[in-house]
Formats: C-alpha cells, sequence, structure tokens
C-alpha cells in the first residue's frame, strides 16, 4: 500500500521540503533532470525514482532503491489514505488533508452519476493533476468511467481548440478564469460539447450566460472542496433544471445550513454551508485545533456562506472571513463582482474590504478590462445593479489578478498589494 502525494511542479526548493516533510515523504517521482524537487530529495535523504516515456510513449521507470522494507503488498482497505493534499491555503496557512480509499472511490462514483459519464465520453484535462478538480474532478472520474482523457504538457488557449477537434472532446471542466481566456478567442469552431463544468471559484451569472450562447452547450456550476475529496453539489444535466448562481443540489453529499452555535437553520437562511458524507476527510493531520473548530455534531464547516431554496439548490455568497462590514451591513464580495462582470468592457474582477475609520470597512474592487472604460462609468454601472452601500469606494484597473495556481483569485494578496 502506497499513499500519494502530488506537487506543484512549480515549488521552489524550499516549498518541497516544507511538504516532503510534512509528508514525510519516503521517496519521490520524478523525470530525468535538473529539478528543485531533486535537490528537496536529496537534503532529506529520500530516494528519487526516474519516470519519462520512451520513443513509443510506453512508461519507462527506474527505482535505485526501494523506500522502505516495512512497505505493505496487501490490498488496500477503504479505511486506509490513499491521497495526502494540501488546502490551497488562500485564506489561511495550508493544512493536510488525507483522503482515504473510501472517500476517494464514493467521490468518484458521485460524480460520474452526476454527469453520467460513459466509455463513450472524452475529456481534456486543463487543470492541473496536483489538486483535486483536474486530479478528481476530471481525470479519475473520467477514467473510472471507462472514457478517455486527453492531458496536455498544460492549459494554452492557442492548443486548446486543436486538442478539442483532433481527439473528439465533448467535455471539460475548468476554473472561471480558464472560461473567460476562451471566450476572450475568436478560433474556437463549433466544438460538440455535451457539457462544460465550472468548479473552484464562483462563475459569474453573466459568464455562464456567454459560455452557454457561445458554444451552445450547458454549462454546469459545481462546488467541491480538498476536505470532500472534491464535488460536494452540482447543477444537473438537461432535462434537469440549471440555476445560474447557484451551486445545484447535493451530489450524494447532505448539505445544511447552521449558525455560529450550530443550529440548523431553515430554508432561505442565510447561514455556514455544513456537509456530510462518506467522500468527507476524517480530520486534517496533526491539526486538533483545525479539527475542532472544521465539525460540530458530525457536520463539517466548509467556511463558506450560503443557504438553501425549497428545492435543494445551494446558492454561495462568499467566504465567512471574506465578507465585508461597512458600518455594520455585511457585503458578499462575490455579489459584488458578479454586478461589474455584467458591463460588457470587464473582464475579470475581484472585490474586497480595506479598513476605513468611519464604517470600519469599505468596499473596493480591482478589475481588468478587455476595452477602454473610466472608473467613474463602471461605478454608475454598479449603481444600477446595486444598493449604495455596495457601491465600490474604489474601482482600480490592473492588467492581470494574481491567481493560484489552480486559477483561484487571491483575494487577500490582492487586498494586500493595493492597500
Amino acid at each position: 500500500r502506497a499513499i500519494a502525494a502530488p506537487l506543484n511542479p512549480a515549488y521552489k526548493d524550499e516549498e518541497f521540503r516544507l511538504y516532503m516533510e510534512d509528508t514525510k515523504t519516503r521517496a519521490v517521482i520524478l523525470p530525468p533532470g535538473e529539478h528543485p524537487a531533486r535537490d528537496a530529495a536529496a537534503a532529506l535523504n529520500g530516494p528519487v525514482w526516474e519516470v519519462c516515456l520512451d520513443t513509443n510513449g510506453k512508461v519507462q521507470s527506474e527505482r535505485p532503491a526501494a523506500p522502505s522494507a516495512s512497505v505493505s503488498d496487501d490490498a488496500p482497505r477503504p479505511d486506509d489514505v490513499a491521497l495526502f493534499l494540501h488546502t490551497s491555503g488562500t485564506t489561511s496557512r495550508p493544512k493536510g488533508v488525507p483522503l482515504t480509499h473510501g472517500n476517494l472511490t464514493t467521490s468518484l462514483r458521485n460524480i460520474v452519476n452526476t454527469y453520467k459519464l460513459t466509455p463513450e465520453d472524452t475529456g481534456l484535462i486543463v487543470m492541473p493533476l496536483f489538486h483535486v478538480h483536474g486530479l478528481m474532478g476530471a481525470t479519475l472520474s473520467t477514467l473510472s468511467s471507462g472514457g478517455t482523457i486527453v492531458v496536455p504538457s498544460r492549459f494554452s488557449a492557442s492548443s486548446f481548440w486543436p486538442h478539442i477537434l483532433a481527439h473528439s472532446v465533448n467535455w471539460y471542466s475548468a476554473v472561471p478564469a480558464i472560461h473567460q481566456i476562451l471566450l476572450t478567442r475568436g478560433d474556437n469552431d463549433q466544438a460538440p460539447f455535451r457539457f462544460i463544468r465550472s468548479c473552484s471559484a464562483a462563475l459569474a451569472p453573466a459568464v455562464l450566460s456567454q459560455l452557454e450562447t457561445r458554444f451552445d452547450a450547458p454549462v454546469l456550476e459545481a462546488y467541491a472542496m480538498t476536505e470532500a475529496s472534491h464535488q460536494m453539489s452540482s447543477n444537473l444535466l438537461p432535462p434537469h433544471k440549471r440555476v445560474s448562481g447557484s451551486v445545484g443540489a447535493g451530489t450524494g453529499v447532505r448539505i445544511s445550513i447552521m449558525d455560529e452555535r450550530g443550529t440548523k437553520l431553515a430554508v432561505g437562511e442565510l447561514g455556514e454551508v455544513v456537509i456530510q458524507g462518506p467522500n468527507v476527510m476524517n480530520g486534517y493531520k496533526n491539526n486538533p485545533e483545525a479539527n475542532k473548530d472544521s465539525f460540530t455534531n458530525g457536520w463539517f464547516r466548509t467556511g463558506d456562506q450560503g443557504f438553501l431554496g425549497d428545492d435543494g439548490y445551494l446558492t454561495l455568497t462568499g467566504r465567512l472571513k471574506e465578507l465585508i462590514n461597512r458600518g455594520g451591513e455585511k457585503i458578499s464580495p462575490v455579489e459584488v463582482e458578479e454586478a461589474l462582470l455584467k458591463h460588457p468592457a470587464v473582464s475579470e474582477a475581484v472585490c474586497f474590504g480595506l479598513p476605513d475609520e468611519k464604517y470600519g470597512e469599505t468596499v473596493n474592487i480591482v478589475a481588468v478590462l478587455n476595452h477602454d472604460c473610466t472608473e467613474d462609468t463602471l461605478k454608475a454601472f454598479c449603481a444600477q445593479h446595486l444598493a449604495p452601500f455596495k457601491i465600490p469606494r474604489r474601482i482600480l484597473l490592473t492588467d492581470t489578478l494574481p491567481k493560484t495556481a489552480t486559477g483561484k483569485i487571491q483575494r487577500r494578496q490582492i487586498a494586500a498589494k493595493f492597500r
């Protein structure tokens, strides 16, 4: 039995050492050649196993040393850890998440059933494989259904459509940032998509509408996190309804809403999203404080704020730690972003609060434009869609927004940069 702990190949030596020490890595799998992970493994006296493809595309591996004589060859049990990942760290220090074989197989069944994946499906992998979105939401789910995956070395907008057409790809899953990049390009032919999946960050309704119109396929927004072995809810394929602005209903996962005291709230009431299910981790590694804060009466607290509709569909309003408190009024950054993204000149936007002597916090937003537009024009546009206290005090313009390796907006870094 072995535990996989995929890491971002873009990490530096110090980062590799940190994660290798945290996971107690016994062997590192790398391609031939120099790499910071090789240096980190050497510093920790860990063996390196080289893997590459030969001229015929077959995997060639070299194992100069076994990691340990204590490694078991027995078949894994459902409670055995299969995958060790870390949270993204966009709102706090990354936490170690051990996921069992039982967690993963449950999640894969949920994903396959949600999108009715079959051996006839071919997915293009545009998300990195060191994160649950690309690994579980697209790659292993497709393979477990008997389908085919196309795996480029990295996402490239210029090669996206050639891959789609050459391999008859009929679906892909990505973060909103990638969807928005594809919308700006004019080289897309009539892609035969059965559906398009969006996950890992909020998809603005305006962007969803543009995607469906442009690519003539249903766009299904899903809700997921590492601690749940990825997917928790999703909008469904036609003829079932899709609700723009909602992340859909639980997909084999129980979802409820709680207040700060752990009391379940009624339909329509706003509170913290909590989940239960065999896909949910048993707890963070060596982090009793985080585990105490994250579990209430057997429910995992996601840290997200939202509400459930009468139909069981979940609407998210933001991260609890990211809500802006302007003079006692709690404002969701997501709501402000969605309003600004309706303007045709805005391609990306991120909202955040900044300290203010009078109000405690004020609303601010940074935007990336696809053509010229003034701050005053954008503020006036926001005034048409938002209450006065939600209108950004400043709308700052930039060429690019910093993101994590998985395409998530780094809201705190942006707030610090423009402070």
